[in-house]
């Protein structure tokens, strides 16, 4: 397969898809890209990975007819420079990568484009757009200081009941882009600097894209958003040791799994 050549999954609109990964990622992200193409119930565009100069990753990307990014290319500060870190945690990388995904709009060509976390497996379809409205798949619980973070960027407080935090999300390169006008109107200074700007550093979770971006388009206009459960199971075992069989099973409950620890989360979104 080439790079950019559009695979009908399904019906709607062509999307891209944007991967960022890392070498600790290499055991699921084949898997990852084998459920898009699978599951994603629209033709796909080019599917992106972004990662640093990894010539495993590399391997990947030309097995599966995926185009490979150096993470460089688009980043919006260099990784070096983001310090997110206490005597017990260090969170730079995963901000950086936070960072990363709100750059998509500087890389991909199509106005759609689905942006999805490297350890994540599809194991149902998926639609994106439904009868004009963007679908965000969403859960009921997550970190209190995303919200507390978003109002501070945002000078408002969200108004979805819900958290959009799922592990995948389509994104619009237009409304990403008003996304970080506004927040540079507001603080004076780049979008990203406000965001390291207006994060509690004492706090090991103190920024979501998903849930900026969601709660921005949902505050604009609610019935414009399709809510639908996401229904994620996170499993400590590695992917490639599931059986069809058993990922059969699974997809009787739930849309998704995802292969890492679980976090430590406070508070249901309220």
């Amino acid at each position: 397969m080439k790079a950019g050549r559009i695979h009908s999954a399904g019906s709607g609109e062509p999307i891209d898809v944007f991967i960022p990964a890392v070498n600790k990622d290499l055991g699921t992200l084949p898997h990852t890209i084998d459920s898009i193409r699978r599951m994603v119930r629209h033709p796909i565009g080019t599917i992106y990975v972004v990662s640093p100069d990894s010539p495993r990753i590399r391997a990947v990307c030309a097995r599966k007819g995926c185009f490979f990014v150096n993470e460089r290319m688009i980043e919006p500060l260099p990784k070096s420079s983001i310090h997110y870190r206490s005597k017990r945690w260090e969170r730079s990388g995963w901000l950086y990568q936070q960072l990363l995904k709100l750059s998509g709009d500087r890389l991909v060509r199509r106005r759609h484009f689905l942006v999805m976390d490297a350890d994540t497996v599809l194991i149902r379809p998926h639609r994106f757009r439904i009868g004009g409205k963007t679908v965000f798949y969403y859960r009921r619980w997550s970190q209190p200081e995303y919200f507390r973070t978003y109002r501070r960027l945002m000078g408002r407080r969200p108004k979805a009941k819900v958290s959009f935090v799922a592990h995948y999300m389509l994104f619009d390169r237009h409304k990403l882009s008003r996304l970080k006008n506004r927040i540079e109107a507001r603080h004076g200074k780049p979008w990203y600097r406000a965001i390291i700007d207006s994060i509690d550093r004492t706090r090991n979770f103190g920024f979501s894209e998903y849930e900026t971006y969601g709660n921005m388009v949902y505050s604009q206009n609610p019935s414009a958003v399709k809510l639908l459960p996401a229904r994620n199971r996170h499993l400590r075992r590695s992917a490639s040791s599931l059986t069809p069989a058993e990922k059969r099973r699974y997809a009787r409950k739930y849309r998704s799994l995802s292969f890492h620890k679980r976090g430590v989360y406070k508070r249901k979104a309220k």
